[in-house]
């Protein structure tokens, strides 16, 4: 299974993905650290991909869906963003209810 194969099944298989540098425990640059603040804050499970650990994945990933920073923030398949979009939403109290949404369906 090549990177792009790798990324699309993990898109797919988690309802909220977030690709960053580092761990949400501990996290390697400061926008994936608010980025999973927020995300934490929102009290949803999530799952993530450190792309430290995994060079095929940070390579392609930018390709992707043509966002060239990290973090990015997956939401039921659908790339939501990066940290600025992130905190953009959760301050407007629409991240909770879209995690919570992806979440639900995720489960049904």
């Amino acid at each position: 299974m090549d990177a792009l194969e790798r990324i699309t099944k993990q898109v797919t298989e988690n309802p909220v993905l977030i690709y960053m540098k580092g761990s949400p425990d501990f996290p390697q640059c400061g926008f994936s650290a608010r980025a999973v603040q927020a995300l934490k804050a929102c009290g949803v499970p999530f799952a993530f991909v450190n792309i430290y650990e995994n060079e095929d994945i940070y390579r392609a990933l930018p390709g992707y869906a043509n966002w060239p920073t990290f973090p990015q923030l997956y939401v039921k398949g659908e790339l939501v963003g990066g940290c600025d979009i992130t905190l953009d939403l959760y301050e407007q109290g629409e991240l909770e209810r879209m995690l919570r949404e992806a979440v639900q369906e995720g489960d049904a």
